[in-house]
């Protein structure tokens, strides 16, 4: 059994146009477990009829996926040759202006949040505009979110709201997909000073692939991404970070359209321009090309092991407690 197939593989963020292919890519490349975004601009009921349709899911290829409350769930997943299924948010508009709903979609699910999707909502404000930091609102709900369990993600979130929240949060929070801005500035990319002040407030760092944010940009490799991912451990320590790869397998210019404008149709906020994945990890089922890159620069194999999830696997039982 090769190392890949052998430890547990969790990406820390999928956003591809999921269904039977992509699970069946997932299966391919020996996911354990990942984050799959079910909001990035809907409000409550969209965000609703996006879990209804995952529930869907699970029923009709429950053969292959599985759904993901507590990390023994990721374990059994392990065993059963299944992959564990998180379901994720990139924005917190899903909860609109009610508390309540946090624990309610906990409930069905719903374990990692990002606090704000590159823009401002009512609890902070995203990395493409000015950025105020948490509101009185936004700090009742970072409390809400530790309360029942939900993991802080900061990824798209700008830099005076991430400080804030890793200051309030009493559990760890993440950037679950992030590139550094010292290997290529941009306002996705998170600096040094971003990187080791999360860490050392308890933190985590899953480090993305998606190539705009890359130095070699759409020429980079999977080399050029575990150089990326060596860069950020130099700074936070092995123990501290993981993958996040950003896979938006399936979609087309349309889907970057949607995200890369406020709210899905407002003002364009970015523009990524052509979107390849690094060679090597174009599809989610040559991720055993990640691992394999990573012994051929003579990684340690307990530094892979961390790396590719089980430091994911600490944090996600230090904030849901299970």
């Amino acid at each position: 059994m090769s190392l890949h197939d052998d430890s547990i593989i969790i990406d820390g963020l999928i956003i591809s146009k999921f269904g039977k292919d992509v699970f069946e890519d997932m299966h391919r490349g020996g996911l354990t477990a990942v984050n799959c975004t079910c909001c990035v601009w809907e409000g409550f009921t969209e965000s609703m009829r996006n879990v209804m349709q995952w529930k869907a899911w699970f029923r009709e290829y429950g053969d292959i996926i599985t759904q993901v409350y507590t990390t023994e769930d990721i374990k059994r997943a392990k065993k059963e040759g299944k992959t564990g299924i998180i379901l994720g948010w990139q924005n917190l508009s899903g909860i609109e202006d009610q508390i309540g709903y946090l624990g309610l979609f906990k409930e069905l699910g719903v374990g990692i949040m990002q606090i704000a999707y590159n823009t401002a909502n009512l609890v902070g404000t995203g990395c493409y505009e000015k950025d105020h930091g948490l509101t009185d609102f936004g700090r009742e709900v970072i409390a809400e979110m530790n309360r029942v369990g939900i993991l802080c993600d900061l990824s798209h979130v700008g830099p005076k709201t991430s400080e804030d929240v890793i200051l309030t949060s009493k559990k760890p929070v993440t950037y679950s997909h992030c590139l550094p801005a010292g290997l290529k500035e941009h306002p996705r990319n998170k600096s040094d000073a971003q990187l080791k002040f999360i860490v050392d407030h308890g933190g985590f760092v899953g480090v993305t692939m998606f190539t705009p944010f890359l130095k070699r940009g759409v020429d980079a490799t999977v080399d050029d991404y575990v150089e990326a991912i060596e860069y950020v451990i130099n700074i936070c320590g092995e123990d501290n970070v993981g993958y996040g790869t950003d896979f938006t397998q399936g979609y087309g210019q349309e889907f970057f359209d949607w995200i890369t404008h406020d709210k899905g149709f407002g003002r364009r906020l970015t523009n990524f321009g052509e979107v390849i994945n690094p060679k090597g990890l174009r599809t989610i089922g040559e991720t055993p090309n990640l691992t394999a890159a990573m012994e051929k620069r003579k990684w340690p194999e307990p530094r892979i092991r961390k790396v590719m999830g089980e430091n994911w696997m600490r944090v996600l039982r230090d904030v849901w407690g299970a």
